[in-house]
């Protein structure tokens, strides 16, 4: 049976609206259907619908998607129900039509420094600059296009080191407020490049990138675990619970089904893997409860009434920072929290 795609597309011109709005679409599901043949049908159905025709470039569920990408795919992997919006919103022009001036603009940083080849390089990472994860709690931040390009001219000798060193860290918002992870729809893992600036941005900086890295981030978790040792015991039986994986992955399925098990419903919300701020503790606390805020926020607007936290030293910035990060994010959190294994340790003696 041929599947049908309920699509929500965003609208918007710049000329004619003051906020931006959404129409729903059916569309068939066709074996040979690409997401730029998606738009087109959506188009055909209403013409004020405007994509680019260069350089296609959208988001579907939140994660970016390129033209030539298969609708098959796409289904795979985030059903029948797709929400289509531009790769930037608060850029955007007319629909998914945006001005990403910002693109070139950011690349200006490193210009100075750069050949050719480099600037050959940095075109290639458009994708990857709009669908930064950084970005969306910081629109000044310069881009985790600029970061991969500068730790490419450093790892290939540039003479210039310490000036794209200063350059990526400072006025701007830049290597130290970054937490790497994007949105792409094949996700690209950055997160050791940019560990591996930020070890060479700082003066004091003398062993290597893994010892340096997993030194730093041991000590501050076991800083922060010191005061919870008891094992945390909620009473969970028949309140909505949500899972927060994190940075792990492969556990959330299983997860899910222990949680129907104690008799309780599994609720899914949409930051459940994504991260918390724990890694930028040191060098940017705002930033980091904004995240923590948004990541709780969600669980909780989604239906959570307690939040199973896999690992150990996010739950502790939950716990600790508590207050600053009602305060940053200007509501009550009413969300009971608990790790995943005090979790299962109380599931087991349940079952006993």
């Amino acid at each position: 049976m041929q599947k049908t795609l309920e699509i929500r597309a965003f609208f918007f011109n710049a000329k004619t609206d003051y906020l931006p709005y959404y129409k729903h679409f059916k569309i068939a599901l066709k074996e040979e259907l690409k997401v730029k043949d998606l738009l087109a049908s959506i188009q055909e159905q209403n013409e004020n619908f405007a994509y680019p025709e260069e350089k296609l470039l959208l988001k579907i569920n939140g994660l970016v998607v390129e033209g030539e990408q298969n609708m098959f795919e796409v289904v795979e992997r985030l059903g029948t129900s797709l929400q289509i919006d531009p790769v930037n919103s608060y850029r955007s022009n007319n629909g998914l039509i945006i001005n990403d001036d910002d693109f070139m603009q950011k690349y200006e940083i490193l210009a100075p420094f750069s050949s050719e080849e480099d600037l050959a390089y940095y075109k290639t990472l458009y994708a990857l600059h709009y669908a930064s994860e950084t970005e969306n709690f910081d629109r000044e931040y310069i881009g985790d296009a600029v970061l991969l390009l500068a730790h490419k001219m450093i790892t290939e000798g540039s003479e210039e080191k310490e000036a794209i060193l200063e350059a990526i860290t400072s006025p701007y918002s830049g290597l130290f407020d970054c937490e790497y992870e994007n949105n792409l729809f094949h996700e690209e893992d950055h997160t050791a490049t940019i560990e591996a600036l930020k070890i060479m941005a700082k003066p004091f900086a003398k062993s290597s990138f893994i010892d340096n890295l997993n030194t730093r981030f041991a000590e501050k978790a076991a800083t922060m675990m010191k005061k919870d040792t008891e094992p945390a015991v909620i009473d969970t039986e028949g309140k909505q619970i949500a899972y927060y994986a994190g940075s792990v992955s492969g556990k959330t399925e299983s997860m899910h089904e222990r949680i129907r098990q104690a008799g309780s419903k599994a609720v899914v919300f949409a930051r459940q893997n994504k991260l918390s701020g724990f890694s930028l503790l040191e060098e940017n606390k705002p930033l980091a409860f904004t995240k923590a805020a948004t990541t709780l926020l969600d669980a909780l607007d989604s239906g959570a009434q307690v939040l199973v936290v896999e690992e150990e030293e996010v739950l502790t910035l939950f716990k600790k920072y508590f207050s600053s990060i009602e305060k940053t994010i200007g509501r009550e959190i009413a969300l009971e929290l608990i790790s995943a294994k005090d979790f299962l340790s109380q599931d087991v003696k349940a079952e006993a």
